[in-house]
C-alpha cells in the first residue's frame, strides 16, 4: 500500500482530515499479539478507548481504502449508539463510493441504523430490497433476507 494507495492525493487528504493513523511494525510482539495481527497490511479502526470496531486485512487500492475507513467510522458510531453519526457517514460512503466493495455492508448498516434511530422497521425492508436488486449474491443480502417480511 506504500507504493500505490498511501501516496494517492485523495487518500492523503482523507487521512490528514479524518484519521489519526498509527503504523506499527508487523513484528511488534506486544501490539501484534494484542490485536491478533497475523497478516499485513492490517487496518484496524479503534475508538478513543482503544476498542476495535472494524478491520481489513490485505491490500486495498485508493478507491477501496476510503470506503473501508468510512465503514469503520460508521461501525464505531453504531457500536457507541451514535446512530445519526453512523447514518451521516454511511450516506457519504454510499454517495461518494457507490460501487465499492464496502457498499453492500453499508446499505445493510444504513437500514439498521435508521431502524435503531427511529424504531420504524421500514428502513430494514428498504435495505433488503435495495440489496436484493443491486447485490443479489452478497452475504449482506442474505443477512437482510428476514427483513423482507417486515
Amino acid at each position: 500500500m506504500d507504493a500505490v494507495t498511501y501516496p494517492d492525493p485523495v487518500v492523503r487528504a482523507y487521512f490528514k482530515g479524518n484519521i489519526i493513523s498509527v503504523r506499527v511494525a508487523f513484528d511488534h510482539e506486544t501490539l501484534a499479539k494484542k490485536f491478533g495481527i497475523k497478516w499485513t497490511p492490517a487496518l484496524i479502526t479503534l475508538d478513543a478507548e482503544g476498542l476495535e470496531h472494524h478491520r481489513t486485512v490485505g491490500f486495498l487500492d485508493p478507491g477501496e481504502l476510503i470506503p473501508s475507513l468510512l465503514l469503520g467510522r460508521a461501525k464505531t458510531d453504531f457500536d457507541l449508539d451514535n446512530f445519526e453519526g453512523a447514518i451521516r457517514t454511511l450516506e457519504s460512503l454510499l454517495k461518494d463510493y457507490p460501487k465499492s466493495g464496502s457498499t453492500p455492508e453499508a446499505i445493510f448498516l444504513d437500514g439498521v441504523n435508521r431502524y435503531k434511530s427511529s424504531h420504524d422497521p421500514k428502513p430494514l425492508k428498504e435495505a433488503y430490497q435495495r440489496l436484493k436488486a443491486e447485490y443479489p449474491d452478497s452475504e449482506w443480502t442474505k443477512r437482510a433476507y428476514p427483513y423482507r417480511l417486515l
